[in-house]
């Protein structure tokens, strides 16, 4: 089956997680493993999120109109943001559930089919995590690339969960499973924290990467003359888009078609270097004083 748009593989994530959640929670029953439900409502954050991230890539997928006139690309923040928040409550409740557990501990059974469930659980959010990631590089997008990282969080989270019930088998330790769901939920925590981090950078109109940057300065500089000059260049990234505008200073007599012309061609050389850009050059005459005014304007000093 060939997807043909972001919202599609985010289709592919819900279903993924729904298996997980049937199989993860079966093998939660079957042992009575705290580090096992831990794993089960990992799974459940993934399901909500999932469907956050489909609401949101619906929204963005929204042409510009009278009230949005640069679209609606930054909704994408908001399902990263939503992630980030269920990420940090799943985890409070999975320590909630290991202390009592730590309190109170109880023998594991089953082991054996509830590790085999579990392992098939993580097989699935693998695979799912690898066509997430080629996904978001194709679309761009950071809807995609967040739920594919929290997908790779889960998989090594569940083959933590595995080793440590294997452990518990082995060692017949069963403090190990709390324990084991503790640390798990610490590190969903940070999985959080990033995701919530990387949102926050969206909305504040984060520049485009550095290296980038430096790819259209060489870009521009390798278009300067003694009659044409550039400066004010900004960027920022909205979702899947990113943005560009910068300044063109040529001489006065130029005729309009002749620095239309340039703009134009220099609009379309950023456009091909950065796909999914939108580029915006505001023309002005070399020789005026106030053209150099605005020289700083890329970014405040200090």
């Amino acid at each position: 089956m060939v997807l043909e748009s972001s919202r599609s593989f985010m289709l592919l994530s819900v279903a993924a997680a729904v298996a997980t959640i049937v199989l993860k929670t079966l093998a939660w029953r079957l042992t009575g493993s705290v580090g096992l439900l831990s794993d089960a409502m990992e799974s459940g954050v993934n399901l909500v999120a999932a469907l956050g991230a489909f609401w949101a890539l619906t929204l963005a997928a929204k042409p510009a109109d009278r009230k949005h006139h640069y679209g609606h690309f930054k909704a994408e923040y908001f399902s990263s943001g939503l992630e980030s928040v269920l990420i940090v409550l799943a985890a409070l409740a999975i320590i909630y559930a290991a202390v009592g557990r730590l309190q109170q501990p109880q023998p594991l059974e089953q082991l054996g089919i509830g590790l085999a469930l579990s392992l098939v659980a993580t097989a699935i959010n693998a695979l799912v995590a690898w066509v997430l990631l080629r996904a978001s590089r194709r679309f761009h997008s950071i809807t995609l690339r967040a739920d594919a990282h929290h997908l790779l969080t889960d998989v090594w989270t569940s083959f933590g969960v595995v080793l440590g019930i294997g452990l518990v088998k082995v060692t017949g330790l069963t403090i190990l499973d709390p324990l084991i769901a503790i640390a798990v939920a610490l590190n969903i925590v940070i999985t959080g924290w990033k995701l919530l981090h990387e949102t926050a950078s969206g909305l504040l109109d984060r520049s485009l990467p550095e290296e980038e940057q430096e790819m259209l300065e060489a870009l521009l500089a390798s278009h300067e003359t003694d009659d044409i000059r550039f400066h004010a260049l900004r960027t920022r990234v909205a979702g899947s888009r990113r943005f560009v505008a910068f300044h063109v200073m040529v001489p006065g007599r130029w005729t309009v078609q002749a620095g239309h012309d340039l703009c134009d061609q220099l609009e379309g050389e950023v456009a091909a270097a950065l796909t999914r850009t939108h580029v915006l050059t505001h023309l002005e005459p070399i020789e005026d004083p106030k053209s150099w005014d605005d020289q700083g304007f890329r970014w405040e000093e200090g």
